[in-house]
């Protein structure tokens, strides 16, 4: 009964969540999965990998949908975020061959938290919340 009670409620977030707290929430959890491993100790090579790998996902996912068709976002943000896209890439890479700091990853991701954070914040305050 208790499953029951918690897909409901799963299906009820998903209805009222909006894309851009979807988002944020997305942003949060890979940004501090990132920041964990980057300040543990004994952090292993596995934590690393899975963290960036991670990261690298959710920037592949968005740059697949920047070059779709139907998205509406302006021409000037589609370049700036898919040139994002790419330098996650690269440094992904380098991170994973010893080279790179994941510090980088962090900052950007923190950046697009900052301003989903704004058009959240936007949002809800129009909606009264």
């Amino acid at each position: 009964m208790q499953s029951l009670a918690f897909k409901a409620y799963g299906e009820v977030k998903q209805r009222t969540a909006g894309e851009k707290e979807i988002e944020f929430a997305l942003f949060r959890q890979i940004t501090d999965a990132l920041t964990q491993v980057s300040e543990a100790e004994d952090a292993q090579p596995a934590d690393w990998a899975d963290a960036i790998h991670r990261n690298q996902q959710l920037w592949t996912t968005i740059a697949v949908d920047l070059l779709h068709p139907g998205n509406a976002l302006p021409d000037d943000m589609k370049r700036s975020l898919l040139y994002l896209a790419e330098f996650v890439r690269q440094t992904s890479m380098k991170i994973m061959a010893g080279e790179g700091e994941i510090a980088d990853l962090i900052e950007i991701n923190r950046s697009i938290m900052n301003g989903l954070g704004g058009t959240v914040a936007g949002d809800a305050a129009g909606e009264g919340l």
